[in-house]
């Protein structure tokens, strides 16, 4: 998981969007040791604290995330909760538009595995706090 978590966001190629879509995940999935290891890793990547403050109301804060990276937290949504079915046609078409068939891919690898960290920290009970850097 190490390995594929390390490829995708290199395969993805911006930082910021890849912590920004791990936090996202992580607070669908209520993962606080991962919420805490991403938003310190967003900051030390230069995310602002609004930004960060205000992810959990992204469709609403519109003025404050591009449109590139609206669609890849709604395909981040989406992928994480799977309640209605399938990805939307909609939410995975936007998403192709702002990101190359590579990018997409790595994208999608990243949303992956972040919910299996999630799941698995999450089912061990670790807390937050123990993220070292």
């Amino acid at each position: 998981m190490s390995a594929l978590s390390a490829a995708a966001k290199q395969g993805l190629g911006d930082p910021v969007l890849a912590e920004l879509v791990m936090i996202r995940a992580s607070q669908l999935n209520h993962c606080a040791f991962c919420l805490d290891m991403h938003l310190r890793v967003a900051r030390k990547n230069g995310e602002s604290e609004d930004r960060i403050q205000l992810l959990n109301a992204w469709e609403e804060a519109e003025d404050r995330y591009s449109e590139r990276e609206r669609a890849a937290l709604a395909l981040t949504e989406a992928v994480t909760v799977l309640t209605d079915g399938f990805v939307p046609d909609e939410v995975y078409d936007t998403a192709a538009k702002h990101f190359s068939e590579a990018e997409l891919a790595h994208l999608i690898g990243l949303i992956t595995v972040i919910n299996g960290w999630n799941r698995l920290m999450v089912s061990r009970r670790v807390p937050p706090g123990g993220y070292q850097p």
